[in-house]
């Protein structure tokens, strides 16, 4: 079982980050208005069938956007080069490039970006 349940990354702007990851993700983020009950707008990550999820934009309870701290990988389907490209292209920044994890760490291969956001989000591709 994974230690993992749930993970939320922090945003400014809703609108801006959800665009920039259904760019990088080729995926659609769903936004959800949550202010009434947790003063949260939310954007919901693609769910990959166990571990979920989302974008918050929430500065009264200090979800402010950061290069430090803890570090999410999200999967990329398909070549991790391709998403880089497309990172770059919605605004964001390459800080690792595409680097081989290697067979004794299962193969694979991972990079870091800098969001639309100024968050570091790791990648992880099999490509």
């Amino acid at each position: 079982m994974s230690a993992l349940h749930w993970f939320e990354i922090p945003v400014e702007d809703i609108q801006r980050a959800a665009a920039f990851y259904e760019r990088l993700l080729s995926a659609p983020i769903r936004v959800l208005d949550l202010t009434e009950q947790l003063g949260s707008m939310i954007g919901m990550l693609p769910n990959r069938g166990g571990l979920g999820g989302a974008l918050v934009q929430n500065s009264q309870h200090g979800y402010v956007p950061s290069s430090t701290g803890t570090l999410v990988y999200l999967v990329v389907d398909g070549d991790l080069d391709q998403a880089l490209a497309r990172a770059s292209a919605a605004g964001g920044q390459v800080l690792l490039p595409k680097t081989p994890l290697g067979g004794d760490s299962g193969g694979g291969f991972t990079a870091w970006i800098a969001d639309s956001e100024g968050n570091r989000v790791g990648l992880f591709s099999s490509e």
